[in-house]
């Protein structure tokens, strides 16, 4: 086969967008010009990469799987920008970083003190949850990610930067706020509004209680950390979340930190990439940064009394 990195990239755009004429808008192409060279790319590998199903197009089981190899050769190019970058002593460039969504609470700040002495850096930023962060860093070209701990198997290179302390926290009027030294034992009696399987705060949580011999019962499954902030606040359970998480509704009032025994739940921010992974400048200058200075910028200011 004689494919093109061009037909990759053009290929990626059309499973991205599931449209050529949206793929050719992303691209600044024309919808024939996208047309033709997938064809030619189907040409090349022998079997069709996409179905039409009414005026939408879906990928085969080929398009997938040459997708994902596709994603694996972009990475492998990027590596390759990155070297080049070393030998040239290049500056300014471009930071691709996916950060948790806890993180994205305190990342912008942190992004934004790195600019403010690199202001030719360019960032890209996207937000998701532990488990699909853990697949783009293998999967996709993307720099650094900003996470909680990733597995110990996981073919990475992780370093902590900053603490994130978990707490406990419930509506002002529930009746546990303002009782000292509760235990755990007692929040089994409780119910707790959380995020879905794939986040590492949940996960997090639920290995802490079942470390003690505590039942951990979950009431109801969010999406977002503001969603569990409303229905704790509304008086649906209690939730357990950053502390980087709170900063506005704990001054407002609105949440209160319970004072349970073994809270806070001290875990660590990381920064992570993919081992093997030859780092740009950039890239590496911004892990120096949030390695150096990460703390002071992003320090925690203690919850007012409940």
């Amino acid at each position: 086969m004689h494919l093109t990195l061009r037909q990759l990239q053009i290929f990626d755009a059309v499973m991205r967008c599931q449209s050529f004429t949206r793929a050719a808008d992303a691209l600044h192409l024309t919808q024939p010009a996208v047309s033709m060279q997938m064809r030619q790319l189907e040409e090349q590998v022998g079997v069709p990469l996409f179905d039409q199903v009414g005026k939408q197009i879906q990928p085969t089981d080929a398009g997938r799987e040459l997708h994902r190899h596709a994603m694996i050769i972009a990475a492998k190019v990027q590596d390759l920008s990155s070297a080049m970058e070393e030998f040239r002593g290049v500056r300014r460039g471009e930071l691709d970083l996916v950060v948790a969504s806890t993180a994205n609470y305190f990342a912008p700040k942190l992004i934004a003190a790195f600019c403010s002495r690199h202001a030719k850096v360019q960032v890209r930023l996207q937000v998701s949850n532990q488990e699909q962060i853990l697949d783009m860093l293998t999967t996709s070209n993307k720099d650094l990610a900003i996470m909680g701990q990733p597995p110990e198997d996981a073919e990475l290179v992780a370093q902590a930067f900053l603490d994130n302390p978990l707490v406990v926290i419930a509506a002002p009027t529930h009746p546990l706020v303002g009782k000292s030294r509760i235990t755990l034992k007692h929040l089994e009696r409780e119910t707790f509004i959380t995020r879905e399987p794939g986040s590492g705060t949940r996960k997090a949580s639920e290995r802490h209680f079942s470390r003690h011999g505590v039942e951990f019962h979950s009431v109801m499954e969010m999406s977002s950390n503001e969603a569990i902030k409303q229905a704790v606040e509304a008086g649906l359970g209690l939730g357990i979340l950053s502390l980087h998480t709170l900063e506005l509704e704990l001054a407002m009032r609105r949440l209160a930190v319970l004072e349970v025994e073994r809270f806070p739940i001290m875990r660590q921010w990381f920064v992570v990439h993919r081992k093997g992974k030859r780092l740009s400048t950039v890239a590496q200058a911004f892990l120096d940064f949030l390695i150096r200075e990460a703390r002071p910028l992003a320090s925690l200011q203690g919850p007012p009394p409940s």
